[in-house]
């Protein structure tokens, strides 16, 4: 009887002994991938960073207006928005917005100026080519390059315009109506009509140094 219970008793100890050796394999095989998810890079900072345009424009409300429309009901009330953004490297828009609430005209103005982005071209001294004249309905704007170190010599909307497209010296003058959205108008009208001396040598067909 005694022998039979040594046996047992050895037969336990043996099952024991590989139940906590199956149970240590299986720590360090479960540690081991945990380790590995340790020492990788979250998944977040894995990912290729993207780029998000919106926040590379700087935005400046050049103007909101409240207005009123007459219903049956009465006065229906609105606002306006116009708002100008640019990246101060020679990409500006501009864009109008109405809604109930001011900040939800803001909100469509911006979305709308996204859309109506140009590209400004721009010369040694951070100016423009040549002298210009912007023309939208009864307002005109008349830009002319300045020297280094002028500064941007413009009021109310065209600095507006002109800052946000990173243009740094610069003279202007206003002509006939001065409403912001006109002027603005005016202004973009202007910059589009510029050109640089490459461009005006490839449309008359000659070399840069017969055009200038």
């Amino acid at each position: 009887m005694e022998l039979n219970e040594n046996v047992v008793n050895q037969q336990e100890e043996k099952l024991v002994e590989k139940v906590e050796v199956q149970k240590t394999e299986t720590k360090t095989e479960s540690s081991a991938p945990a380790q590995e998810r340790k020492q990788r890079a979250p998944r977040q900072q894995r990912r290729r960073p993207r780029r998000d345009n919106r926040n590379q424009f700087t935005e400046r409300v050049v103007s909101i207006k409240r207005v009123s429309k007459t219903v049956k009901g009465g006065r229906r009330i609105r606002f306006t928005a116009l708002v100008v953004i640019g990246d101060g490297r020679g990409r500006v828009g501009y864009g109008t917005g109405k809604a109930n609430e001011v900040p939800d005209a803001i909100k469509k103005a911006l979305e709308n100026a996204r859309n109506n982005l140009i590209r400004v071209p721009m010369v040694k001294g951070d100016t423009i080519p040549h002298e210009i004249m912007g023309r939208f309905g009864a307002s005109k704007v008349f830009l002319k390059p300045a020297i280094q170190g002028k500064g941007v010599i413009a009021g109310g909307p065209v600095r507006a315009v002109l800052e946000l497209a990173g243009i740094k010296n610069i003279y202007s003058k206003v002509y006939g109506s001065r409403t912001s959205i006109n002027v603005v108008r005016a202004t973009i009208n202007g910059i589009e009509n510029l050109k640089i001396a490459t461009r005006v040598a490839e449309l008359r067909g000659k070399n840069v140094k017969e055009v200038l």
